[in-house]
């Protein structure tokens, strides 16, 4: 009987796989929380608001790059070297002569 993956093992692999993706997704949710909170704030001009929505947004983002640039480089020392390309070659092979 094989063993089903855990939810955290299925995400985890999901974002190995979509790492930019993830990426984007936290930004897009980083500047819509920033800017959630930053219009809390009474006292401030509307331009600060956007600018520290960006800077914040900004901030997440190069956290999330430096965790996906961690988990490539986890991945890569600890895959087998056959591993790392299995997914990308087809599994039958046709040679010129057929």
């Amino acid at each position: 009987m094989a063993e089903s993956k855990s939810k955290i093992e299925s995400i985890r692999e999901w974002v190995v796989d979509h790492k930019l993706r993830t990426v984007g997704c936290l930004w897009l949710s980083g500047i819509a929380g920033s800017i959630a909170y930053n219009w809390s704030q009474p006292n401030m001009k509307t331009s600060v608001k956007i600018i520290h929505a960006r800077l914040h947004a900004q901030a997440l983002t190069l956290a999330a790059l430096a965790g996906a640039a961690a988990v490539e480089y986890y991945d890569h020392r600890n895959r087998p070297k056959a591993d790392q390309y299995s997914k990308y070659i087809p599994a039958k092979t046709f040679s010129h002569k057929e």
